[in-house]
């Protein structure tokens, strides 16, 4: 039986999240982050899925700047309105698609998509073999996997990533990226990169915390009251806690399904974090 599905992102938490990270936005990078996604992707025209869309704001770049067909999906039904009505906002609404989808298994097609990608989304789901079968069954042959996830480091969590967690309210189920390379070879995936890119994150979450308490703090409390205010700005302190230590990491994974005679040729990762 299917459990039905407990909103964890209610408005407000909404609204801080597009004040810090832009409109469209759940994870941090804005437009940068989804342009480091696709790198190396022919997106004009082909089929993409995001798993976990959020806001939609990802998908709305792919279809609105790269041309592609996109097909959206999340848990929650606040955040599907939301990117429906930004797509239509956009003028894009018939090549950015959103549904809600129930946790299991993709109700779509097998070699369906051309790119399976998600930010953010897989980070909240337990059983990531499971999940990453299922976008293998839905790539074409020779299709790509993209991947941004928050990563936990070696060993148990510390009592600061224990208090962040609890700041945060959300769930959670990390791991490393050691057991992520590993999960997707045994998939069956093929050019299999997972890239530590937490040293971008490190700054930009310090910066964050900056304006949080000064800039933004005026216009945070009149979006979300000042004790929510309050709340998100130290949660924002005890996660600059956990990115320093290099607990909490930003991790980018990129994939491909296997394609009879394709070779492992993606030399611009080599400078993508190192250019």
């Amino acid at each position: 039986m299917t459990m039905e599905h407990e909103n964890e992102y209610p408005d407000s938490m909404v609204d801080m999240c597009e004040l810090i990270w832009g409109k469209g936005f759940l994870a941090p990078g804005g437009e940068g982050h989804v342009e480091k996604m696709v790198q190396g992707v022919e997106l004009e025209g082909r089929r993409v899925l995001d798993i976990g869309c959020g806001l939609g704001g990802p998908a709305c770049i792919l279809a609105g700047k790269h041309g592609a067909h996109v097909v959206g999906t999340d848990l929650e039904v606040p955040l599907i309105d939301r990117a429906r009505r930004r797509a239509a906002d956009l003028g894009i609404g018939d090549r950015a698609v959103f549904e809600v989808v129930q946790t299991g298994p993709l109700t779509f097609e097998d070699e369906c998509f051309d790119l399976v990608m998600s930010s953010g989304g897989i980070t909240q789901t337990t059983d990531k073999l499971g999940t990453f079968k299922e976008c293998l069954r839905v790539l074409k042959p020779g299709g790509h996997f993209r991947l941004y996830d928050w990563m936990k480091s070696e060993g148990e969590y510390s009592d600061d990533m224990r208090y962040w967690f609890k700041m945060e309210g959300l769930t959670y189920s990390m791991q490393t990226p050691k057991h992520q390379d590993a999960t997707l070879r045994e998939v069956g995936f093929t050019d299999v990169r997972v890239v530590d890119g937490s040293d971008w994150y490190r700054k930009e979450v310090m910066a964050e915390y900056e304006r949080m308490q000064t800039r933004d703090y005026p216009r945070l409390a009149t979006l979300i009251g000042t004790l929510a205010a309050d709340h998100a700005v130290e949660n924002w302190r005890a996660m600059t806690v956990v990115c320093e230590k290099g607990e909490m990491l930003q991790v980018y994974s990129y994939a491909r399904r296997h394609e009879s005679g394709c070779e492992d040729s993606l030399p611009w990762l080599k400078t993508l974090f190192h250019g």
